[in-house]
Parts: structure tokens; sequence; C-alpha cells
């Protein structure tokens, strides 16, 4: 009997993460779900037993706004899974104001765009070893908007946003995503390791979940419908399953037909890519270093 692949994925009890794991679910895969409340993972589990009878389920538990966490969770899943399939970091959060976390990082930066990043570095030696393999991050069009000075940032900035300005920080770490896919890209070629992200589209679900109105909003929207979320979750499994995007590496995908898209001019050049890479090697080092 053929092993089911390993789909490792984040932020998979809500919104587009949610959907993503019921179709993996229903095409055979072995979903390893990373999820911060064990409730709803513990929800999400009976739903695929129930759709997929017989499939596999596991849940680890992390706050992936807290990289220690992201840390010890990578670790566990690189003890636990000889072998890694796919790695789909989905989990995102549009913060209306600055919210610091208890490790004095921004829980946008750390949620958006460096938990993904440590954990694929952490499972990167385990999916480069299982290839043919895959690795899909979930950016976002918002990558256009990401205010007017260069990509690489601080990223410990903690200084306090509005909610406009908020728009252009999370823009921000959605570029950060695309840059990162495309150096990843490079790095991996010819490993047999697919490095791809995609723009979900516009969709209703809990991304927005702390703006004024936005459960009265998500019912008007669907009710329309407007911003169906399995538009977003369909683009997501496409690039973790789907044969066409098996050899593409470096890859930007719009959920609409699997459009290509290209990174914004703001990040698109190579030495930039490979600049912030670097940049956050050296600031997730630093974090470590403070660490017990």
């Amino acid at each position: 009997m053929e092993t089911p692949p390993v789909v490792v994925i984040t932020g998979a009890t809500n919104g587009l993460g949610r959907l993503a794991s019921l179709d993996l679910a229903r095409k055979g895969a072995h979903v390893v779900m990373i999820a911060r409340s064990r409730q709803k993972a513990d929800a999400l589990t009976q739903e695929i037993a129930q759709i997929a009878p017989g499939s596999k389920a596991d849940v680890f538990l992390a706050d992936l706004s807290l990289l220690a966490d992201v840390e010890r969770v990578g670790r566990q899943i690189t003890a636990g899974f000889p072998r890694i399939d796919v790695l789909i970091n989905n989990a995102g959060v549009h913060a209306f104001s600055q919210r610091v976390t208890a490790e004095g990082l921004s829980e946008m930066t750390v949620v958006n765009y460096l938990a993904p990043w440590m954990l694929t570095d952490l499972l990167r030696e385990r999916l480069t070893a299982s290839a043919p393999s895959r690795i899909v991050t979930v950016a976002s069009q918002a990558s256009k908007h990401s205010g007017d000075s260069g990509p690489v940032r601080d990223l410990g900035d903690t200084a306090p946003y509005s909610r406009r300005e908020s728009s252009l920080r999370y823009g921000w770490t959605k570029l950060l995503d695309i840059m990162f896919t495309q150096e990843l890209g490079r790095q991996l070629q010819g490993t047999g390791v697919a490095v791809t992200c995609c723009d979900p589209g516009f969709n209703v679900t809990g991304l927005g979940r702390d703006l004024p109105g936005a459960g009265t909003l998500e019912k008007v929207l669907k009710a329309l419908p407007i911003g169906d979320p399995q538009h977003g979750a369909d683009i997501i499994v496409r690039l973790a399953t789907d044969p066409a995007f098996a050899e593409i590496t470096g890859g930007y995908f719009g959920a609409r037909g699997g459009k290509p898209l290209t990174c914004p001019p703001a990040g698109s050049d190579e030495e930039i890519q490979r600049e912030l890479w670097w940049a956050t090697a050296d600031f997730l080092h630093e974090v470590r270093s403070t660490w017990p």
C-alpha cells in the first residue's frame, strides 16, 4: 500500500488553512497541522475523519507569534517524520495596531514572515531529503503596497502604527514572503524541491478579525457572494499537489487559474532578495542567542 504524502500546514484550523486541509485529506494526504488551539484542531481532526475516512491527521500545538515555539515545533516535526513531502506556510495575521510579543517583536512581522522563514529552515533538510517535495507560502498582492522605503528594513521594529498604516506594514510582510520564496527557489534549484508562493485573492476569512465590524462585513460578503475563501484554498492545494507545479521553483501564482504573477519591483532584484535572506538569517541568529 502506498504511503500517503505528509503535508505540514500552518494556520490549519481557520479560513483558507481549514479548507485546504480538508481538500488535502480528500486527496489522500497525511495532514500534519500546526495549530494554536487544541479545541479547533480536535474539531478539524474529527471533520477530516468524517470526509476522508481512514486518512491520517496529526496535530502539533504552537503559537507562531513566538519564535521559540516555532523552533520547538519544527524540531518536533523533524523528529517525528522521516519524510515530509510538502510544507505549506499558510498562517497569517493583519494586526490593525502594533502588538508586541512576549519576545519583544512585532506580532505581524513574526507570524507573516519570520515564523515561516524559520520553520522552512528547520524543515529544509528533511524536505530536500524527501524530494520530490514542495514548499508553498501564502503571500498576497497586498505586497504591491508596502511603503516607500526599501524592503530590507529593521525586522525588529516595534514602533506603533495606525490602522491605515497597518495595510502598508501587512503588504511589506507579504512582499518579504515573495522575496524569500524566490531566493529559496534559487538556492534549491536542482534539488527536486519545488518552491512557490501564491496570492489567494480577496477572501472572507478570519485574517482581519480585529477590524471593528469584521463579523458583519463577512456575513454581507458571503451572502453576495464575494471573497469565497475556497478560491484561495484551491490555489494552495494546486501548488501543493498538481503535477503542473512539480518542477517550478521560485514561482508566484494567483488564485484565479494559477496565473503567474511577478514580484513587485521593490523586491524583485535578486541582489536585494539575497540581502534580505542573510539579514533575516542574522536577525534570527541574534534572537536565538538571547534564549536560555
